[in-house]
């Protein structure tokens, strides 16, 4: 049983470290592309005339956004473009008052001129997808710029992103998101320094090296013809971004990435409204590796190397099962390192795989010392473990959301509540959507994370009882991490309710 277990470890650890050479690979494409980012920067249409501006159709897809609505479509109208060359739909599946109160905005911006069209379907089928291609088909423009309800573009973003859009094969330009409510609390900067490393490292690293890429469903601007010849939006998976973005690549359209070009969102500030995203996002990242694999590594056209990194990428929401694997099986470890300590050299090996500790550190450590200067990089510190235990903590929840991916289990499109809260001391108490849209916390995954936490402080007792500590640290973050989740888990509901 000893070996069985030894050998379950370190394969985790293996499959871990495989993974992240190819993340460290991202990271060395994303730090050599400074000269092609410096030229982007300059790439813009401020100063050019109207006659050379294409037409744009901006689709703003909505269900039931109350809090933020208005705010959107504010910030939509503010667009710094010529009328005459811009349209807005609003998509609007809402059921509740927000369809009274997007009529009244829709009646104020078509006095003043604007060119914007309140859009009803008769039903919700498809949800987002299905939305915005029921938009698309009676769109006039030939580019299509789409932001989510949480979202507020600069008025400059047209201008910066439509020049790409004279090469004929580009299919996509994608933006960078920032964060409005980033300082809110603990949760909301722990999600801005994740989201971060992706925006910089895997964003750009991939769109350096020509590899797929994903829209990240917002904050980018489409070609109709990219979407058409891509097949169209789908609503097969839940993260139909992911899934139109490989189509799309697969008929030969290229990505523009602006790093640059920061869209301006709300983070989730209660933790059941984040695991509701996080549920739709790697449930529906397994679904489109279930979809898309074969496709892709059975296209002639597209290079091995490029192959690699698809695969890694569809499958990146599976390291959470190697992540929980790894969890659950560092304390029977524990317990080998204590009952057979002739085991020492295989004990050695395995710390070789400490290297996948550096690789993450760097992978989320660039982007935190790019954004932050001063007394400020030192916070690295605090961020970086916390950050990891929180990843650690969603493991259990994020594992049996790819697990339901991959075995086709369908479930319904869920949106994250919105709360137009930004600033500290902010109240998102008695939010009305967060009992609607969110499944109680004291579930059967809320209580087994809470005995999880339970599971490692045990780990933690057995290290000061045995004076084994060679997992000490890890069983601290995993203490933290599944303690966390639970408390914020059970406490926000209590809140919201």
């Amino acid at each position: 049983m000893e070996i069985l277990i030894i050998l379950a470890y370190g394969l985790v650890l293996f499959l871990l470290f495989i993974y992240n050479l190819g993340q460290l690979s991202l990271i060395v494409s994303y730090l050599r592309q400074k000269r092609r980012m410096a030229a982007l920067r300059e790439v813009s249409y401020i100063d050019a005339p109207d006659s050379k501006l294409p037409v744009v159709t901006v689709q703003l897809p909505v269900f039931n956004e109350l809090y933020v609505a208005e705010r959107l479509i504010d910030a939509v109208a503010r667009l710094d473009y010529p009328r005459h060359k811009l349209e807005i739909q609003i998509l609007d599946d809402s059921t509740d008052e927000t369809v009274a109160l997007i009529a009244g905005k829709v009646a104020q911006y078509q006095q003043q001129g604007l060119d914007i069209h309140h859009i009803r379907r008769p039903d919700r089928k498809g949800f987002k997808a299905g939305a915005l291609a029921y938009g698309m088909e009676r769109a006039r423009g030939n580019f299509m710029a789409i932001f989510d309800a949480d979202f507020l573009p600069d008025p400059d973003f047209l201008l910066r992103t439509m020049p790409h859009f004279e090469d004929d094969g580009v299919g996509i330009v994608q933006t960078r998101w920032t964060h409005l409510n980033e300082d809110y609390s603990m949760l909301t900067q722990l999600q801005a320094f994740g989201l971060n490393a992706h925006f910089f490292i895997e964003q750009g690293g991939r769109n350096a090296e020509g590899y797929f890429m994903n829209f990240n469903g917002t904050a980018g601007v489409w070609r109709r013809q990219a979407i058409r010849d891509a097949g169209g939006w789908s609503s097969d998976t839940l993260t139909e971004d992911l899934d139109l973005s490989y189509r799309a690549q697969l008929k030969g359209w290229r990505f523009v990435y602006r790093e640059d070009i920061g869209s301006p969102a709300e983070l989730p500030v209660e933790m059941n409204a984040l695991k509701s995203q996080q549920y739709r996002w790697m449930k529906g990242a397994a679904e489109c590796a279930r979809k898309l694999m074969v496709k892709v590594m059975a296209a002639p056209q597209v290079p091995l190397r490029n192959k690699i990194h698809a695969f890694f990428h569809l499958i990146s929401s599976s390291t959470f099962i190697l992540v929980f694997l790894l969890a659950v099986l560092s304390v029977p470890m524990l317990v080998v390192r204590i009952q057979h300590p002739e085991y020492i050299f295989i004990f050695y090996l395995l710390g070789f795989f400490q290297v996948n500790l550096i690789i993450l550190f760097l992978f989320y450590g660039i982007p935190f010392f790019r954004e932050k200067s001063g007394g400020e990089v030192g916070r690295i510190g605090y961020y970086f473990p916390m950050y990891s235990s929180l990843m650690m903590g969603l493991s259990l929840h994020n594992t049996v959301a790819v697990l339901e991916g991959f075995m086709g289990r369908k479930t319904p499109f869920v949106r994250t509540p919105k709360f137009n809260v930004n600033t500290v001391g902010q109240s998102w108490q008695g939010n009305k959507y967060l009992s609607i849209d969110l499944s109680p916390a004291l579930n059967w995954l809320t209580i087994t994370e809470g005995l999880l936490t339970l599971y490692f402080l045990t780990g933690i007792a057995m290290a000061f009882y045995f004076g084994q500590y060679h997992m000490l640290v890890f069983h601290i973050m995993l203490t933290i991490g599944f303690g966390m989740v639970f408390l914020y888990s059970v406490t926000h509901a209590r809140i919201r309710s």
